[in-house]
C-alpha cells in the first residue's frame, strides 16, 4: 500500500490538472501553470477567452512556453506504467503473474523477479521499486524547484521592465514639461522684445 501511495502522488505532480492524466505536449502558461497544449487551447476555444483555470488569470495573447522538462517526466512515468487511473492496485507483472518489485535501469520499465531473470533483461541493470521511486521524487523535486525559480526570475524581470517603462513615461512627461515652459518662456520673451522695438520705434518717428 505504501508503494502504491508513493506512486500516486508523484503520478499527480506529472498530470495535467483538466485531464488528469500525464502530461501530453504540457505548455507552461505566462503565469506559471501547466498544462496539456490541446487541453489548454481547448478549453480557450470553448470560452472564447485565454484566461489560466488555476489562478484564473486572462491573457491578452496566447503565448505558450513548451516546459520539455514536464514532458520528459511525464514520458518516464508513462514508461514506468503509472498512469494516475491504476494506482488503486498494487504494479503487477501480466506476463508472470506476480508482484513488480525491480525497475530495470536499462529499459526504464518495472519488472518482478522472474522478468529479471529472463532472457530480454539479461544483463541488465535493476533497482528496487522503492530505491527508484525515491530517485525519480528527487528528481522530479530538483525540476520544479528549477521551474519555480525561473518562474521567480521571470516575474523579477517583467517587473523591472514595467518600472522602466514607467520611469521613462515619467521623464518623457517631464520633458515634454520643461520643453512647453522654456517655449512659453522664449515666447514671451521675444513678444516683450517686440514691443520694446515698437515703443523704440515709435519714440524715433515722434522726435522727427
Amino acid at each position: 500500500m505504501a508503494d502504491t501511495l508513493q506512486f500516486g502522488s508523484w503520478t499527480q505532480d506529472v498530470s495535467c490538472p483538466l485531464c488528469r492524466g500525464l502530461f501530453a505536449d504540457p505548455v507552461a502558461l505566462e503565469c506559471g501553470h501547466n498544462f496539456c497544449c490541446s487541453c489548454i487551447t481547448g478549453l480557450w476555444e470553448r470560452e472564447a477567452r485565454n484566461s489560466c483555470p488555476e489562478c484564473r488569470r486572462e491573457f491578452p495573447q496566447r503565448k505558450l512556453t513548451v516546459n520539455r522538462c514536464l514532458a520528459n517526466l511525464a514520458e518516464r512515468a508513462r514508461r514506468l506504467r503509472l498512469e494516475p487511473g491504476s494506482r488503486g492496485a498494487k504494479p503487477w507483472c501480466v506476463e508472470h503473474q506476480e508482484a513488480v518489485k525491480l525497475f530495470c535501469e536499462t529499459d526504464l520499465t518495472l519488472i518482478c523477479y522472474t522478468c529479471r531473470e529472463s532472457r530480454a533483461h539479461r544483463s541488465h541493470s535493476f533497482t528496487p521499486l522503492n530505491e527508484a521511486v525515491e530517485t525519480f521524487k528527487e528528481q522530479l523535486g530538483a525540476s520544479l524547484q528549477s521551474l519555480t525559480e525561473k518562474r521567480q526570475l521571470f516575474a523579477e524581470t517583467e517587473l523591472k521592465q514595467i518600472r522602466h517603462i514607467s520611469e521613462v513615461k515619467d521623464q518623457e512627461s517631464s520633458l515634454q514639461t520643461h520643453i512647453t515652459a522654456q517655449f512659453a518662456k522664449l515666447h514671451q520673451i521675444l513678444t516683450e522684445k517686440g514691443h520694446c522695438l515698437l515703443r523704440e520705434l515709435r519714440g524715433e518717428e515722434d522726435s522727427r
